[in-house]
Order: C-alpha cells, then sequence, then structure tokens
C-alpha cells in the first residue's frame, strides 16, 4: 500500500464532498484514515498458510469444531465493513492443528478486500490443505454495512455462507453441520 497515495485520495475525496479540509476535525483525517486501511488490509501480504503449518499427532480422526470465531472485513464493492462469525470443524487425518491458528488464518484472510463467499472458500480451501483432513466445513454468518448503514438499510439482517470440502458422505456432512448450528 502506498500511503501517501492514501492520504492524498482521502485529501482528495474530503475536497470533493467541499469539506474544509483545515478544520481540526479534518486535519489529520487523512493520515488517520490511511493507518486505519494499512490495518484493516494488512491480511493481503500474509501467507495463512504459515499460522496451519505446525501440527500435532492425533490417536482420534473425530471431527473438531471451532465455533463463533470473531471477525471483520472490508467488502470489495463499497469499502464498507462486515463483520460477524467463522466456525470451522474439520475430520482430521491423525494430525491436528492448535485451535489458536484456525482463528489466525481467518484472521488473514478476513484482513483483505473481500467478498463473503471468497472468505469462506479460502478458509475452507486452507485449511482442508494444509491440515491434509479428510474433510471440512466452513460455516461465515456476517452483517454487512453496505446493506443495514446504506441502500436497502436493513438493519439486523445477516448473511450466511458455508463450503464443504473433502469427499463427505451426506451422512458426515450432516455431521459437521449439526456441530456449527
Amino acid at each position: 500500500m502506498d500511503k501517501q497515495k492514501v492520504q492524498q485520495a482521502i485529501y482528495d475525496l474530503l475536497t470533493a464532498l467541499g469539506e474544509d479540509t483545515e478544520r481540526d476535525g479534518l486535519k489529520d483525517t487523512p493520515d488517520r484514515v490511511a493507518r486505519m486501511y494499512e490495518e484493516l488490509i494488512r491480511g493481503e501480504n500474509e501467507d495463512a498458510s504459515v499460522h496451519l503449518a505446525k501440527t500435532f499427532e492425533a490417536q482420534s480422526s473425530e471431527a473438531v469444531a471451532v465455533k463463533d470465531i470473531a471477525f471483520s472485513s472490508l467488502c470489495e464493492h463499497h469499502l464498507m465493513p462486515f463483520f460477524g462469525t467463522v466456525s470451522i470443524v474439520y475430520l482430521p487425518e491423525n494430525r491436528v492443528v492448535g485451535l489458536s491458528k484456525l482463528a489466525r488464518t481467518v484472521e488473514v484472510f478476513a484482513r483483505r478486500l473481500q467478498l463473503q463467499e471468497r472468505l469462506t472458500a479460502q478458509i475452507a480451501d486452507a485449511v482442508f490443505g494444509r491440515l491434509n483432513a479428510k474433510g471440512v466445513l466452513v460455516y461465515v454468518k456476517a452483517e454487512h454495512t453496505c446493506m443495514t448503514c446504506r441502500g436497502v438499510n436493513k438493519i439486523g439482517s445477516t448473511t450466511e455462507s458455508y463450503a464443504f470440502r473433502g469427499n463427505l458422505t451426506d451422512e458426515q456432512k450432516r455431521r459437521l453441520w449439526e456441530m456449527v448450528k
């Protein structure tokens, strides 16, 4: 990210909106917004697989679930936040990962200009591929401020998406689904 270009763009936006960029409340806004975007899209330069690299032997290959991992992201269509929770269930192949590593993986993918559907798929692909899991279910439930604060203004509406990975039977899918709902 080119911080100076972001600062200039915000300055230009404020000017185009008819604002006085020299008044107290706006004087430092271009710098604040540039720093905010550095934070909000820092995942663009991170590799999520790093967090899933260290695994531990497991005697069982029963399902592991981490539910309601809170996240926030930026919708690439409007540059407005969306936020919610991610639940991940996977069937390990004799290896498991530290639970916090799943939350870190969510964070890497959420900290990008994003679509909820892509976020869901990226997490599922990373967990399935990196852990060599038998199967994975990722379920995301989020509120999009581009729907709640503008446009249709439907406060409280949520969007749900999910992704299965692996050669799972219908019964296995049902069991994993029950774990996240």
